[in-house]
């Protein structure tokens, strides 16, 4: 990806956006809301969306803005807790922006950059300044935060369905390799009446999250080539709950000292409690038989002690889980099925960031969507498996080569040594981790992305970072 390739797309207002123009150019005149049918026919909607998480919620927030007939089902209700870093960075804040929701977020902690930690040293590194993404992050728990973005859905015109499961997938073709089978709805459940019905759509979007049963009930399966994380995190009391900088250390170790490829972080949340964790990658060897308890338990007793983390701060057991990273399950795209966010993989093997991609991919879908139901039919969908590499591919590539760099503890090593005695190197690689290259410049963080491209494209990135 070279820089700013998503930005044009999706974030200056281009006709990527669902609600803007038509494929010619012309403005677009948004269809009339469809009534329920008057016969005993099922009702059919434009789109259904599995999941009202980051991903399916903007999804869902885009098409119906631009008036087409959504239907959102959840099997949990608002607020309900959900494993997560609950950082937001400047590339979430500007799609929940554009999303008309950054007020909402006003009684959140707000965060001016990260504090890198790593072999006895120590940088604060503001977020850059950038032409398309603001210069500050928020944190905040996806207990308050998805609750946000499903109600702006709704109040767009959405129908969201909370306390709704999505059993099965209603097929209308086989399941084959290669490419999502066309799929016309799906089966629920009410899960207060246990109500069983069917739900039918014109187009239906895959976005229940990094585990998808759904997603794997049309045949979606991982790339083992790709990495994965496993991430664990809790909370705890401290008195530095409102620290303006988020925390991250680069050289977190097991129990016996040894670095291992990965990363911790103390994210403050304003309001008497930081959010704790630790995340592995796989191209440790000792992936298969981690204990992330025990990761966990060492990195609190060895964080910085002003943070006053210990047992009885902790506001009870941390929890966890896989994360499926650079895209690395699919297929993403069928005849009339997509997937997006967790449930394609889209978290970024730099620094485990899902929410922004999850935002983002749901974001071009509908752009695609809204080209489908506008009569480009499947031609459109596939525009989408287009889009995702075009502003992704290269950038997750380099990813990939970076983790597999850093999966050899002598090199992670000597990379974070060197890094942390130059603010301004760690500066440069803080904007290509959180991928804030600018578009409209070539400055030290764009040649050295393009400089990392490069090498990447030289190596078997996949065989390197492969594990089971």
């Amino acid at each position: 990806m070279t820089a700013g390739t998503y930005d044009r797309h999706v974030t200056d207002g281009s006709p990527q956006s669902p609600s803007d123009t038509s494929k010619e150019g012309r403005p677009r005149t948004r269809p009339a809301r469809r009534a329920a049918a008057v016969d005993p026919a099922p009702h059919v909607h434009d789109v259904l969306v599995v999941g009202g998480g980051p991903g399916g919620s903007s999804c869902a927030y885009w098409l119906a803005e631009a008036g087409w007939d959504v239907v959102v089902v959840e099997k949990k209700r608002f607020p309900r807790e959900k494993t997560c870093g609950d950082g937001l960075t400047p590339r979430a804040v500007r799609q929940l922006a554009d999303m008309g929701l950054e007020g909402e977020l006003a009684g959140s902690h707000r965060y001016t950059g990260l504090r890198a930690m790593g072999f006895g040293r120590t940088l604060e590194m503001q977020w850059p300044e950038h032409p398309v993404f603001p210069s500050y992050g928020y944190t905040i728990t996806r207990h308050d935060l998805d609750g946000l973005v499903a109600d702006r859905a709704a109040k767009a015109g959405a129908t969201v369905l909370q306390g709704t499961e999505a059993l099965e997938p209603l097929l209308a073709g086989p399941v084959v390799d290669g490419a999502l089978p066309r799929c016309e709805g799906a089966l629920v459940k009410d899960k207060d009446t246990g109500q069983v019905r069917e739900l039918r759509a014109r187009y239906v979007v895959v976005a229940d999250g990094s585990l998808s049963r759904f997603g794997r009930a049309l045949g979606t399966h991982r790339n083992k080539d790709y990495p994965q994380g496993m991430a664990l995190r809790g909370y705890y009391t401290s008195p530095r709950h409102d620290d303006p900088f988020i925390e991250s250390y680069l050289d977190i170790r097991d129990g016996e000292g040894n670095v291992v490829p990965g990363y911790g972080w103390i994210f403050p949340l304003g309001d008497g409690r930081v959010n704790v964790g630790v995340g592995l990658l796989s191209t440790d060897k000792r992936w298969k038989g981690a204990n992330t308890t025990k990761l966990m338990d060492t990195f609190v007793r060895w964080a910085d002690p002003s943070w006053g983390l210990s047992p009885e701060t902790a506001l009870g057991a941390p929890t966890g889980g896989r994360l499926p990273m650079a895209l690395a399950v699919g297929p993403h795209i069928g005849e009339n099925t997509l997937l997006i966010g967790d449930a394609g993989g889209s978290i970024n093997p730099f620094n485990g960031e899902g929410i922004a991609y999850g935002y983002e991919t749901g974001r071009l879908a509908a752009a695609s969507l809204g080209e489908a139901l506008s009569g480009d039919g499947a031609a459109a969908v596939a525009r989408y498996g287009d889009r995702l590499n075009e502003a992704y591919e290269q950038y997750y590539r380099v990813a990939r080569a970076f983790v597999a760099m850093i999966g050899h503890p002598e090199a992670m090593k000597v990379c974070v040594s060197v890094g942390m005695r130059s603010e301004f190197l760690m500066t440069q690689l803080l904007r290509i981790m959180a991928n804030l290259m600018r578009p409209d410049s070539l400055g030290a963080a764009e040649l050295g992305y393009q400089a990392m491209l490069s090498v990447a494209g030289l190596l078997p990135v996949d065989r390197l970072t492969a594990t089971s």
